[in-house]
């Protein structure tokens, strides 16, 4: 395994880590509120950020979104790389690659997904679409939700169309997200109904936000360093203190981790190896291992993290949401255990 970024890889992180940290301000997302900010991402698009995702493959989006984790920008990259720009590159027919992405890749279409799958969406008689999803990222945003009936297969679904409702509904944190409300409508098919396109998509939306989670860790432990080394209390600063230092460290052996599990999961899709056990790995260090260094970046704040309008608290909250978004750890620990289990079956027989 070789994770070294390419050249092209290198380029598009450091152009997400200029553009996020000039642009994704405390300031800025003050005055965003809990919806999206507009401006910055159409500067992400004109700068051709999405439409790279499709050359510096999935490793190159854990990268970038990294970046955006750091700073929390409130975009909806990650949302419609996975579920629009990969999920129609790798499933999509020749006609809806040639229609669908040029849009995607500009940004004037924004994709979102109605994952995982629960079984509230199924397919009547006429093949027309009907329920609920009880929340969706980014679908306030969205002009196409990638959604998955209950036998998992893959539909695409114009927010515009009038069977469509996305009632708004506030979360953890600041996803612009609705709940999702489909009565009748004619969905397209993705593709060819393919079997395993929805395990593809959810073991590549659980590697890309594990990414992101990478970025919302090592931003909050990067403000409780800053904290803890220019905050003195007794006459010296709060980072001498032992336990300070245990606990930023056990951060960052946790903020690590998730990191090189989302780089493994990454790298095996693109070398196109199996990587089932290695996406759900790095989605439960993003659950567990997250939200332990959330906490300790919060708590080594003092109290000064419990005030909500800290920008430390933002990474609180993006980091309880992506605890739970896809699978909690405990949800995900029970697959991998099952996944694992078929597969030493399978070797015994």
């Amino acid at each position: 395994m070789d994770f070294t970024p390419s050249e092209e890889q290198a380029a598009a992180q450091g152009l997400a880590a200029r553009i996020f940290g000039d642009l994704s301000t405390h300031e800025r997302l003050t005055a965003a509120g809990t919806g999206t900010d507009a401006e910055l991402w159409k500067e992400l698009c004109a700068a051709g950020l999405p439409a790279a995702v499709e050359d510096v493959g999935l490793l190159g989006l854990v990268l970038i979104l990294e970046e955006q984790g750091r700073t929390t920008a409130q975009v909806p990259l990650a949302a419609t790389c996975v579920y629009g720009l990969l999920a129609v590159a790798a499933h999509g027919a020749p006609e809806q690659r040639e229609r669908l992405l040029p849009g995607l890749r500009d940004g004037t279409a924004v994709a979102t997904g109605a994952f995982p799958a629960r079984g509230g969406v199924h397919i009547a008689e006429d093949g027309a679409l009907y329920g609920t999803v009880p929340w969706v990222p980014w679908l306030r945003d969205a002009t196409h939700v990638l959604v998955a009936d209950a036998e998992r297969g893959l539909w695409i679904v114009r927010t515009g169309e009038p069977d469509v409702t996305a009632v708004p509904v506030e979360t953890t944190a600041p996803w612009s997200a609705g709940r999702l409300v489909l009565d009748g409508v004619r969905g397209e098919r993705l593709g060819n109904g393919q079997p395993g396109a929805y395990a593809d998509v959810l073991a590549t939306a659980r590697t890309a936000f594990a990414g992101l989670q990478a970025g919302v860790c090592a931003g909050s432990l990067a403000r409780a360093v800053h904290h803890t080394v220019t905050r003195e209390q007794f006459g010296r600063p709060l980072s001498t203190n032992q336990g300070v230092l245990l606990r930023a460290a056990d951060a960052h052996m946790d903020t690590e981790a998730i990191r090189v599990t989302a780089y493994e999961a990454a790298w095996r899709h693109d070398e196109r190896r199996a990587r089932a056990a290695q996406a759900l790995t790095a989605a439960w260090w993003a659950s567990e291992a997250g939200k332990r260094v959330v906490h300790a970046g919060q708590h080594l704040h003092g109290g000064t993290g419990a005030d909500l309008d800290h920008p430390v608290h933002r990474h609180f909250l993006w980091g309880r949401q992506l605890d739970a978004y896809l699978g909690c750890g405990g949800e995900v620990l029970e697959e991998l255990g099952l996944l694992l289990a078929r597969g030493s079956q399978e070797g015994a027989s």
